[in-house]
């Protein structure tokens, strides 16, 4: 019973969070600014929302293509539209349970690609970790160049002290498990040990790639593909479509980490995409009108595509 509501929190929280966010966003406006936003919808040039959705799409297809590299240098090749299926089918559950959709991946592909769950796991690990990787460097320049609006606003709204509390207690964990993995000897600390060299030999199948550069280049194109799915959405209202590009993609940025770290953005991606295009100069009800159509573009694709996925996989890897 103890697990049943734990995992219903686990699953339930994150939803309403986001739920919160929602009410939170829709209650700062007034009435006028309501009907400004659904102005805003009813006047959006659709033609670039639905361009915007085929780069998301296509970003998923290069992303299932690239996982193929990290399978191959532990002996496994496997089918590419199992590989995008699985993905869609992750996308799908992350929508619901937060970070579920890579453990469900995982589990896909053992299933019908017989790649031990372990190892699995730690190649879709293998490929966040890149991902973040990329995130960051986006980030890092967009700062450079916004460097002075960032940091007054930074210093404004981020308590730094509670942050640094909360860094110096998650280190003093970290190094807690570590001591408890490296001099423990008993059972459940040997399979979870078990588990942790199954996941680190699918994390550095990446330093045995013989395609380390064409891995690299599609992880470049994935990233690519992703801006040119949010610039491409700029366009689709007359006060988005002015913004320069570096505006643009500090705005990109904020939309990644929502995505990243909350339930898939619900709630947190127009509002942090909002606030950020706020800063330099576009009306809040522009940029959330704007946040809220190229989030809901994205999701209304991976709903769909997901929902495909489950049904049509366990029908072509139907065996005969």
């Amino acid at each position: 019973m103890h697990k049943f509501w734990s995992k219903a929190l686990k699953i339930a929280l994150p939803i309403a969070i986001g739920i919160l966010l929602v009410i939170y966003s829709y209650n700062r406006f007034s009435q006028e600014q309501l009907d400004e936003i659904r102005l805003h919808f009813q006047q959006a040039k659709y033609g670039f929302v639905l361009l915007s959705a085929m780069f998301s799409i296509l970003s998923h297809v290069v992303r299932a293509y690239r996982w193929t590299f990290l399978a191959r240098p532990l002996g496994f090749r496997p089918k590419f539209y199992n590989s995008f299926m699985a993905l869609n089918c992750a996308y799908l559950i992350n929508l619901v349970i937060p970070r579920g959709g890579e453990v469900s991946r995982a589990v896909i592909l053992d299933k019908y690609e017989n790649i031990s769950f372990q190892k699995g796991f730690g190649t879709i690990i293998a490929e966040r970790v890149v991902d973040l990787i990329f995130l960051l460097g986006f980030t890092l320049a967009v700062t450079l160049i916004k460097a002075d609006v960032l940091w007054s606003y930074f210093v404004e709204i981020v308590p730094i002290k509670k942050l640094s509390t909360l860094a110096i207690i998650g280190a003093a964990g970290i190094f807690l498990i570590w001591l408890i993995l490296r001099y423990s000897k008993g059972k459940i600390i040997r399979k979870i040990k078990d588990f942790l060299k199954g996941l680190k030999e699918g994390v550095w199948s990446i330093t045995k790639m013989e395609n380390k550069w064409a891995f690299l280049f599609h992880s470049f194109l994935i990233w690519v593909l992703y801006v040119a799915a949010f610039y491409t959405c700029i366009f689709a209202f007359e006060q988005t479509a002015s913004i320069d590009f570096s505006t643009m993609l500090l705005a990109f940025v904020a939309g990644s980490f929502a995505v990243a770290f909350t339930n898939s953005g619900f709630g947190s991606y127009p509002l942090f995409v909002a606030g950020i295009l706020l800063l330099f100069g576009v009306p809040e009800t522009s940029g959330t009108a704007f946040g809220w159509i190229i989030w809901t573009s994205n999701m209304f694709s991976m709903i769909i595509l997901g929902v495909l996925s489950f049904i049509f996989l366990p029908i072509i890897n139907r065996k005969k």
